[in-house]
């Protein structure tokens, strides 16, 4: 009989875990390769040779904690996410998934319960892209998706790069990213929408994630005198960024239900009151699950701009930074997760990730699917994000089963 997880012990991680970058909001402010994402990478190291395991760091900064199995020649049935958070974070994001991962070691070891391969915790690193654009850079080189020496090349605000970061807080691994091995990758993760809470489902049974694309936009107009500047004719940058960020919600309100379009950075030059914006620069992310639809998507955006530019008489420019196509997850590690949902008796559903995850990465090279649980409202990427101890269990609990069913247990 497989035993339940600790509850108790899984959630007292959560919350030492977020005791590290506290915010006064109750969430976290743990940006990826800063003083406090060491000190909470150096707490999961810690937490996990406590707990028997090797660790390996590739040269991404990925950690691995292996807890082993009695075949060393089976590659390891891995879980796990990131722990750096966005600038007003929560919690739960990312975190959840590692703790939970911790929590099944733990579990395993509470009951001495021995698998046929590996078990495996993995931390990803920059997975949320607030820091160095884009996200999830640390799962996709080891994907394949971005090359070693483009990620170690980006930048944050202040024009330090990844891989000097990387190596100032110590985590900058010997493995090449890539070459080790797993034999499938399940991640846990909060909801980050409204859907299971909305149905009162304890688990989504995650099947595929949307696509997305991501742009830096730069709107070029002329500075001028905010007084002595006629209306007509003015070059204002401001006004026709304006444009374009209605433009981008418009375009994803006309293609319901699964289109999504955010603007979430803006930076405005001279910056000043009285002085009209002769420059603006923003991101845009469109998202949606079929990848035809985003061709169109991008299109329709592209066309839109050129008119804007036109009737504007500014220079806007595209630069795309990403393109990520939908990803379709493993059918037979979506088996094991419905199966271990059944055995126990939880209701379930199957549900497409609108948000990207590290495990939307791997899976071009490992069997990989992911495990929701509901969070408060459907918020994240807040202070606010919230999930009940009740639920984090259960879905610990069918991360468990499921990866057991994969490593085997030995009687």
């Amino acid at each position: 009989m497989i035993p339940g997880v600790n509850s108790d012990r899984l959630w007292q991680s959560l919350m030492d875990m977020a005791k590290i970058a506290a915010l006064p909001g109750g969430g976290c402010g743990r940006l990826a390769l800063s003083d406090d994402d060491k000190e909470g990478r150096d707490l999961f190291v810690g937490w996990c040779r406590d707990a028997g395991c090797s660790i390996d760091i590739d040269s991404m900064g990925n950690i691995f904690a292996r807890r082993d199995g009695t075949d060393a020649d089976k590659a390891p049935i891995a879980t796990g996410s990131h722990l750096d958070t966005q600038p007003h974070g929560g919690k739960f994001d990312g975190v959840y998934g590692v703790m939970a991962g911790l929590e099944v070691i733990r579990t395993l070891n509470d009951h001495d319960i021995k698998t046929e391969a590996p078990i495996e915790v993995v931390v990803w690193t920059n997975e949320e892209g607030s820091r160095f654009a884009p996200a999830m850079v640390g799962s996709g080189v080891y994907s394949g998706e971005f090359d070693e020496a483009f990620a170690h090349s980006r930048k944050d605000a202040d024009s330090v790069t990844l891989g000097e970061e990387l190596v100032r807080i110590g985590y900058a691994g010997k493995t090449p990213c890539g070459d080790h091995v797993m034999g499938g990758f399940f991640e846990a993760h909060i909801e980050q929408g409204p859907i299971l809470e909305r149905e009162d489902c304890p688990i989504g049974v995650v099947i595929g994630g949307q696509g997305q694309r991501w742009y830096d936009v730069t709107v070029i107009g002329q500075d001028a005198h905010a007084g002595s500047t006629p209306m007509p004719g003015r070059r204002d940058a401001m006004a026709a960024g304006s444009e374009v960020i209605l433009a981008v919600e418009t375009l994803a309100l006309a293609n319901p239900p699964h289109a999504v379009g955010t603007v979430g950075e803006l930076r405005v030059v001279p910056n000043s009151r009285n002085t009209i914006p002769g420059r603006v620069a923003f991101s845009i992310d469109i998202r949606h699950p079929d990848s035809q639809t985003l061709v169109e998507l991008d299109k329709t955006l592209r066309d839109r701009l050129a008119v804007i530019a036109e009737v504007r008489n500014v220079d806007i420019q595209v630069d795309e930074i990403w393109d990520k196509q939908p990803v379709v997850f493993d059918q037979d590690c979506i088996n094991a997760v419905t199966k271990s949902a059944s055995e126990m008796q939880i209701r379930y559903r199957e549900i497409v990730s609108g948000a990207g995850h590290d495990a939307c990465m791997i899976a071009a090279r490992v069997p990989t699917s992911m495990i929701f649980v509901p969070c408060a409202g459907g918020i994240s990427h807040n202070e606010e994000e919230s999930a009940e101890p009740e639920d984090l269990a259960m879905g610990c609990d069918v991360l468990l089963r499921s990866m057991l069913e994969m490593a085997r247990i030995v009687d």
